[in-house]
């Protein structure tokens, strides 16, 4: 059960602060130059880690197993993570903000699993949703 429950409060955990990091980034800063110095943590911190967690400690064979989602990824973080900052800076409240976008990806999600990736949904879940 941990081995399912881990992952998940890394989540939590890490979007809580997330938002509350992304609500109280400066007024005045640009936020493209506010996301880059993140960029520049975030970077030396996977690095660090990558170091840390890996068996081969060999990073550029590592690069060479990347594919499209990768670099995909890499622009859609950016959007996210400009998106929370203007969603902040435009007024939403922390406690509504991140509620109204995960609600709205939680549905899109959905009709995607189900419709694209033909994935089951159960009446439980349906009832869940509701």
């Amino acid at each position: 059960m941990l081995n399912l429950l881990w992952p998940i409060i890394i989540v939590v955990a890490a979007n809580t602060l997330y938002n509350i990091c992304a609500k109280f980034t400066p007024g005045e800063i640009q936020p493209m130059a506010s996301l880059a110095i993140s960029y520049f943590i975030a970077g030396l911190v996977s690095i660090i880690l990558f170091f840390i967690t890996s068996d081969s400690k060999n990073l550029a064979a590592e690069l060479h197993k990347t594919n499209w989602a990768t670099l995909a990824l890499g622009i859609a973080i950016v959007g996210l993570e400009f998106g929370y900052i203007c969603v902040y800076r435009v007024g939403w409240n922390i406690s509504t903000g991140s509620l109204v976008a995960n609600i709205s990806l939680a549905c899109i999600l959905l009709f995607l699993g189900v419709f694209v990736y033909k994935e089951s949904i159960s009446l439980q879940q349906i009832l869940g949703i509701a």
